[in-house]
C-alpha cells in the first residue's frame, strides 16, 4: 500500500488549503486514513481521520470546526480541507492508513502505512 500526499503550499492566515492523499496498491474502503501534521521541533501531531467506510470522522479539538475530510473511493483519494488557517498550521502534513478500516484514531501508532509529506506554511 503506497500513499501519495499532495496539495500543499503557502497561504496567507485566514486562507484555505485542500489537501490530497492518494493511495495505491488497495481499496481505499479497506484502510482508515489519517492526517497528521509536524511542525518544525515539535512532535508529530494527528489532526483528522475518516474510517474505511467514510461514516465516521474525527478531529483533533485544535482543527475542529475549520478542517473537513472526506473521501472518494472511486478516485482512492482522501481530502483534507483547512479552512481560516493560521500560522500555528504551518508543518508538514502526512497522510497514512490502517489495515483496520473502522479503527480510527488520531493516534500514530494505530496507522501501518504512511505516506511522503507536504509543506503547508502559513503566513500571518
Amino acid at each position: 500500500v503506497q500513499l501519495q500526499a499532495s496539495g500543499g503550499g503557502l497561504v496567507q492566515g485566514g486562507g484555505s488549503l485542500r489537501l490530497s492523499c492518494t493511495v495505491s496498491g488497495s481499496s481505499l474502503e479497506q484502510h482508515a486514513v489519517g492526517w497528521f501534521r509536524q511542525a518544525p521541533e515539535k512532535e508529530r501531531e494527528g489532526v483528522a481521520c475518516i474510517s474505511g467506510s467514510g461514516s465516521t470522522t474525527y478531529f483533533a479539538d485544535s482543527v475542529k470546526g475549520r478542517y473537513t475530510i472526506s473521501k472518494d473511493n472511486a478516485k482512492n483519494t482522501v481530502y483534507l480541507e483547512m479552512n481560516n488557517l493560521t500560522p500555528e498550521d504551518t508543518g508538514v502534513y502526512y497522510c497514512a492508513a490502517t489495515k483496520i478500516p473502522q479503527l480510527i484514531s488520531i493516534r500514530a501508532s494505530i496507522y501501518d502505512y504512511w505516506g511522503q509529506g507536504t509543506q503547508v506554511t502559513v503566513s500571518s
